[in-house]
């Protein structure tokens, strides 16, 4: 079970890592095998299947992302535990509404990731 100050200090750490535009501190929290799947995905790469899979796509992925949202930061609202996820609900390019679940590994990188955006915004 994730315990509700270890959640919120890697989420944390996330987004201010994000707000820095610090690719390699916000990779740091990834595992090498990790697998994202996400509506961006689909509009920015046009995989209709929305999915990524391992450090070096997600690495490409996010400088992509870094340099197309210059003034991208996330502004974390709350912050929920499972027992090896978490879900994380923010705001995020333009004010957007997001949430991430989180599927953490056993060294509590981020294994797994799911994406999701409040219908009808732009993305």
């Amino acid at each position: 079970m994730i315990r509700q100050t270890e959640a919120e200090r890697l989420v944390q750490e996330w987004a201010e890592a994000w707000n820095r535009r610090d690719l390699e501190a916000i990779l740091a929290h990834y595992a090498d095998d990790v697998e994202l799947t996400s509506p961006f995905v689909v509009q920015v790469l046009g995989d209709p299947a929305g999915t990524l899979r391992g450090k070096e796509q997600l690495r490409s992925y996010f400088a992509m992302g870094l340099a197309m949202f210059p003034d991208l930061s996330f502004e974390v609202l709350m912050v929920c535990c499972g027992v090896s996820s978490l879900a994380v609900f923010y705001r995020a390019i333009d004010d957007m509404p997001a949430a991430e679940v989180m599927i953490l590994n056993a060294e509590g990188k981020i294994a797994r990731v799911l994406a999701h955006y409040r219908a009808g915004e732009p993305y």
